[in-house]
């Protein structure tokens, strides 16, 4: 069966309405899922068996048949281990249909249908009974629930339940305990991912300076944790201000519960700083003893920094305190971590003396500024790079002129401000949503610029002469950025909106940028790879079956599509040349043919092809670009060097027999790739070559 899906086009802007099959959004949901990632995961699997195997022998030495509640099952991987390690019966909870119809057939192919029974259910809809989904209340309970902030899934109220309804009293659990840790740093380059610092101009006659709104100084931002691969930050880029400490643990053999709470800990400052960043992680204990350990602590807290498995599904979380405090070293402060439901935050308190009482009526944190809604935190650390903003304010010098009526499209940017600076004589923004159109508002309002530069909420093509106040536009800029956009090609929106705006253009229009091109390289992973390899067997156990569900979610469509990752987080080696594959001339309107290229790219260095990268670059001017892509094509370490402000775009290879693609060591890539503007898709194909 068909159904129409609408959606918004983040490169045209139009919405759309494609006829779907009716099982797009679980193919979708599978194919950018962590289950690949998760059962590459050695480290984890291993000590889940182990932690499962001890647990179900403190059972039977007890004398007790080993009833299993396995909440999440996924794959049922987990209830498989237990009945290899003797359970007497399992009873397998999954939630997601598609997933517990796998977990079937994985069960039964593994020969374990008589020992597991797959409950497609939410673990809260679990009933116990004769004439129940269980027959008795399980005496081991066997979780996987967490995410990178632990309780990001629902943990909670799941255990919660689970304790109430489902398990006997003192059951064993799998894992027996979680612990949170914590450390206080100052970052500049972590804080710049979530405040706007002060923004210096050198105009003609003096310099000028923007600044943020009050609003934006004292929001305490996004109540979003900003969960990232810590283990890709260096040293240089934060100073410790605090030892590591452990700021609460969850004993899940206990009735665990939701309700909000909170865990304040007495910390003395080692150095002194700004205290403005807390760098947390977790670790499991598999066992009571704590002796079967899962660690997501970062290199530096580690006793070696080698071998640390790699994992996506589960890796670091970075808080920003509400604001920055001053801390002198040797002084006693006061760390609170609170927790609702599903979220975790933080504040800071100086000296013991401070009532943390007081504390528990802190909410969690809300933006109210509303720039955190609108930038994410790669876009407040665009915005704050000094050596971006001064290429933008060399290409806008080049092009400006005394009489430049400039009209500027791109959400939320600053370039209305430094045209306005650098003497353009009128400045118009459009802004294509009301919280875009409130932000700018308070910005040009505490730069004393609310009526130097005038707001337009419309989209293009609504755009009418009186907006403008009957003038022509003789200077159209963008950096181009959007905030619908997750492909690097998504920013061609502004080439959509050039076309729309064409009737209120001067015949002699400057665009800024002129043009834009598409560039590829081939790659091998370090580690990225592994999201999206299959596992064959996993711990002796045969899941060949989820390896081709994610195959057959990933070929859904007629072609695999390009995924975006932050390569900054994801080290990957070139194993070619970068070329420039597409070039997107914004003098022009969008044309109405397709824009394609086809050919081959020979592998240059010995490796594993694991995929293509692409990314765009922005021509401000014939000598000044702007890369959403590669900065150094190898590093000291040997690893491409990628803007940390920008996803890239990821095609993975196809491949069925692990790491290893389809051609064991191929000498080139063929290669055809499409720009269709009707769509605003870029189409590609890729074939290994011997």
């Amino acid at each position: 069966m068909k159904v129409f899906c609408g959606r918004a086009n983040p490169t045209t802007g139009a919405v759309e309405w494609l006829e779907e099959d009716e099982n797009y959004d679980y193919h979708q949901e599978i194919a950018r899922s962590c289950y690949a990632d998760m059962l590459n995961d050695k480290d984890r699997n291993a000590k889940y068996f182990q932690g499962i195997r001890a647990a179900v022998d403190r059972v039977k030495e007890r004398g007790d048949r080993a009833i299993v509640l396995d909440i999440g099952t996924g794959t049922g991987l987990l209830s498989m281990m237990a009945a290899t390690a003797g359970a007497d019966f399992c009873y397998a909870v999954e939630v997601f249909k598609p997933m517990a119809d796998t977990a079937v057939k994985i069960v039964e192919k593994n020969g374990f249908s008589d020992k597991i029974k797959i409950i497609n259910k939410h673990s809260t809809e679990v009933t116990v009974g004769p004439d129940g989904d269980m027959q008795c209340r399980a005496n081991i309970l066997i979780t996987e629930l967490f995410d990178t902030e632990l309780i990001g899934e629902g943990a909670l109220p799941s255990y919660e339940h689970a304790h109430r309804c489902l398990v006997q009293e003192g059951c064993e659990a799998v894992p027996h305990r979680a612990t949170v840790y914590a450390q206080l740093v100052e970052s500049q380059r972590m804080w710049s991912w979530n405040k706007l610092f002060p923004i210096h101009i050198q105009a003609e006659d003096s310099e000028k300076i923007i600044v943020s709104p009050p609003e934006m100084e004292n929001c305490p931002g996004a109540p979003s944790v900003y969960d990232i691969q810590l283990n890709q930050v260096s040293l240089h880029d934060f100073t410790p201000l605090s030892d590591v400490v452990t700021m609460f643990s969850v004993d899940f053999s206990k009735p665990v519960s939701r309700a909000s709470a909170y865990y304040t800990v007495h910390l003395e400052a080692i150095k002194s700083g700004k205290a403005q960043v807390v760098l947390s992680w977790w670790d499991i204990d598999m066992d009571p003893a704590g002796s079967i350990k899962c660690t997501m602590a970062p290199y530096w807290v580690q006793s070696t920094s080698e071998d640390i498995p790699w994992r996506d599904h589960w890796m670091q979380c970075v808080y920003f305190l509400p604001n920055e405090e001053l801390v002198l070293q040797g002084q006693s402060v006061g760390l609170t971590a609170f927790h609702d439901d599903y979220s975790v935050w933080y504040k800071l308190q100086k000296g013991r003396n401070e009532d943390a009482t007081t504390a528990i009526q802190v909410e969690s944190p809300v933006c109210r500024c509303q720039a955190h809604l609108l930038w994410n935190r790669p876009r407040f650390g665009e915005l704050n790079d000094q050596n971006r903003t001064a290429q933008y304010l060399q290409a806008l010098q080049k092009v400006l002129k005394p009489d430049s009526v400039c009209l500027s499209i791109s959400d939320g940017s600053l370039l209305p401000v430094l045209a306005h600076h650098l003497g353009a004589k009128e400045v118009f923004t459009l802004e294509s949503s009301a919280v875009s159109h409130s932000l700018m508002q308070k910005i040009f309002n505490a730069n004393h610029l609310e009526d130097k530069i005038k707001i337009i909420e419309k989209h293009p093509e609504l755009l009418i002469s009186s907006d403008l106040e009957d003038k022509k536009v003789s200077l159209l800029i963008g950096e181009p950025f959007f905030s619908t956009s997750l492909l690097p090609w998504h920013n061609l929106y502004f080439w959509y909106a050039r076309t729309a705006l064409a009737s209120h253009l001067t015949s002699d229009v400057t665009v800024l940028p002129q043009s834009a091109s598409l560039h590829m390289m081939i790659v091998e992973f370090k580690d990225l790879w592994r999201i999206r390899s299959p596992c064959g067997t996993c711990e002796g156990f045969d899941v060949h079956i989820m390896d081709e569900m994610i195959k057959n979610s990933l070929d859904f469509r007629e072609s695999r599509e390009a995924e975006p990752h932050p390569l900054w987080e994801y080290p990957c080696k070139s194993i070619s040349n970068p070329l420039k594959i597409l070039i997107f001339d914004f003098h022009q309107t969008v044309p109405e043919h397709t824009i394609k290229n086809e050919g081959i790219i020979n592998l240059t260095k010995t490796g594993k092809s694991h995929g293509a990268v692409l990314w765009m670059e922005y021509h401000l001017t014939p000598s000044i670009s702007i890369t959403t892509g590669l900065v150094q094509v190898s590093n000291e370490k040997g690893y491409c060097q990628w803007t940390p402000h920008c996803k890239q775009a990821v095609f993975f290879f196809s491949s069925d027999t692990g790491s290893e693609p389809p051609i064991d060591n191929p000498s080139a890539v063929a290669y055809t790739l499409s720009f269709n503007p009707k769509t605003g898709n870029v189409i590609m194909d890729f074939k290994l070559l011997d």
